[in-house]
């Protein structure tokens, strides 16, 4: 098939999320061409997400409307190298987006800043514990960037984002009501804090008693009519609790839809192109440069689109698979430990505690995706690991994101399966339990990566990503360690029974667990380690940027959208301020 060759312009997007939509209007704003390339179907607030249909749970929650079609593209994978992977047919750990707006537009909204121990996760450990406090197969690195560094594109992502909260650090000062162990803000969230539940209240008093600082979770869940800086305007959100897997009907969810879409949209300097799926990003002679990207529309007609600079900024999966089909960057070999493409894939190890009451009755099915109070003091180093056998730690939390009637029913220890028993529990504790969720971070491993499947390929016959993970003793530990404290604070409540589950065992694709995959083009300031500089700018083409979670070295105990967020706008002001003034490797 011929290629129908299509007019340069300055930059091509691939993918049209957080990323792309933020890169697409920093650079538009610039003076820049830009041509957006997304895989998926055009969506808005409206039509796409209008009531009633918005709400219906098979459809979204169970059948995955919003989610990557696995039929056509999917992944491979395997605990283990040497052991057989197989490809993932339906999705369960993670749900990957697809369409415009990717997976921001069925996100909960937690938005959160990495704490400054999470970008010198090896250093800080090393300096603290010695040099045997991470496993010797543990390649968990340095970012190359500080906190510091970030602390201004953090705040220009809250600002667009409507985020709400409380600064627990405003200038250096502690501030109360806030989170004592984040990094220091130069100013407060631009929203208030989500309205507490019954029982985000509970848990606030319960961890107050224990001597922890509750504070209410960052939330892209509006709190308030608010106007972006971009000059859109979200509602406010009515607490529904639809907001993970389903678009928000309302406005209220920050999204690449409600906060940066429509400002794109109305530039004459961008086009948006969907059911564009890329095929490769095209190279010169030299491999030093790429000129283009070729992709194909719905009809199976391939194009060529020509640009001078290529933005990566699909889902980690895309993006590392985008360069390895490419050979831009060196891949990984995990036997010799060399090689930069596919290394260091990590993701999330979460824990629950339920607890269950015969005198306390809640409305779980109002909620919203950001509503919970969270307590931090065993996240990242913010407390002592000394003889722990782990670094690293995740945030403890009880939130109140909506109660759905096919996907919830929790019931007690020793509750029967199925059966009359079973259904007399379930109506029973439907508003009579809470839970409380421990989130934990994942530290890189020699064999967690990500390479090209040798065996299966995808509906274009391009190979397959596959995916090598398992869980480590560091995690175990950590999950241990961190479940024994949410159970501490939920019997701190006085409830008639206690669930309690820290993660162990092997990973399992098949439970949903969260959509927060990182690492395989990670950066770095030493190209030995590191797929894309400190600007996440290929260290092999420099032309080409490597925008999102692929770039994290290894996982905090945070969700990642908000950093994802945060390098978006610290690659838009690179590549505005240093890469159009002199093109080339960005140093320094």
């Amino acid at each position: 098939m011929t290629a129908t060759r299509l007019k340069p312009v300055d930059v091509v997007t691939v993918g049209v999320g957080v990323s792309g939509t933020i890169l697409g209007k920093e650079l538009t704003d610039a003076g820049l061409q830009v041509v957006g390339l997304e895989r998926g179907a055009p969506r808005d607030t409206h039509p796409d997400f209008d009531m009633p249909g918005i709400h219906d749970e098979l459809k979204y929650s169970r059948r995955f409307e919003l989610m990557q079609d696995l039929s056509r593209e999917t992944l491979s994978f395997r605990n283990a190298p040497g052991e057989t992977a197989l490809p993932m047919r339906q999705l369960g750990s993670f749900l990957p987006g697809e369409g415009v707006g990717g997976a921001g537009v069925h996100w909960n909204g937690q938005t959160w800043r990495f704490l400054p121990w999470d970008f010198e996760t090896r250093s800080r450990s090393i300096a603290r514990y010695g040099k045997d406090a991470l496993a010797a197969d543990c390649t968990s690195q340095d970012w190359g960037v500080s906190y510091a560094d970030l602390e201004a594109h953090y705040d220009r992502f809250e600002q667009v984002y409507g985020i709400g909260g409380r600064a627990g650090n405003l200038h250096g000062e502690i501030r109360p009501g806030g989170n004592p162990f984040e990094g220091p803000r130069s100013r407060d969230y631009p929203n208030p804090p989500m309205q507490d539940s019954y029982a985000t209240a509970l848990f606030a008093q319960a961890s107050t008693a224990l001597g922890y600082h509750s504070f209410p979770m960052p939330s892209a869940n509006m709190t308030r009519g608010y106007t972006n800086p971009y000059g859109q305007t979200l509602g406010p959100c009515v607490y529904c609790g639809y907001c993970e897997r389903f678009g928000c009907e309302m406005g209220a969810k920050a999204s690449p839809q409600t906060a940066v879409l429509p400002a794109l949209l109305a530039s004459p300097r961008y086009q948006l192109r969907t059911r564009a799926n890329v095929l490769r990003v095209n190279l010169d002679s030299q491999r030093k440069r790429a000129v283009s990207v070729s992709y194909v529309d719905a009809r199976g007609r391939e194009f060529e689109q020509p640009a001078e600079i290529v933005l990566l900024t699909s889902y980690v999966f895309g993006n590392v698979r985008h360069l390895l089909l490419a050979g831009i960057g060196r891949p990984y070999d995990p036997v010799a430990n060399q090689g930069v493409v596919g290394r260091n894939y990590a993701y999330q190890c979460i824990s629950g505690v339920t607890a269950f009451f015969e005198d306390k009755a809640f409305n779980p099915f109002m909620g919203a995706g950001a509503l919970g109070q969270v307590v931090d003091e065993f996240n990242g180093d913010n407390f002592d690991h000394s003889g722990l056998g782990f670094v690293g730690g995740g945030f403890i939390a009880c939130s109140s994101t909506g109660t759905r009637p096919i996907e919830s029913h929790p019931v007690p220890p020793g509750t029967p399966r199925w059966g009359g028993a079973w259904k007399k529990a379930v109506a029973h504790y439907s508003g009579r339990s809470l839970g409380i969720v421990a989130h934990g971070a994942v530290q890189s491993y020699r064999t967690n990566y990500l390479d090209i499947d040798p065996t299966y390929r995808d509906a274009c016959g391009l190979p397959l990503l596959r995916m090598t993970f398992d869980f480590h003793d560091n995690e175990r530990r950590m999950s241990e360690y961190l479940t024994a404290r949410a159970e501490a604070i939920a019997r701190a409540l006085a409830p008639s029974a206690v669930s309690a589950a820290a993660r162990s065992g092997r990973y399992s694709i098949v439970p949903y667990q969260s959509t927060h995959n990182t690492g395989g083009a990670v950066m770095g300031a030493d190209p030995a380690t590191s797929a894309v500089n400190p600007y996440l700018q290929s260290w092999d083409v420099p032309n080409v940027f490597v925008v999102g979670a692929s770039a994290f070295p290894q996982n905090a105990g945070y969700n990642p959208t908000g950093t994802v967020g945060a390098l978006s706008y610290r690659v838009a002001d690179a590549i505005r301020e240093r890469y159009l003034q002199r093109p080339g490797p960005i140093a320094g």
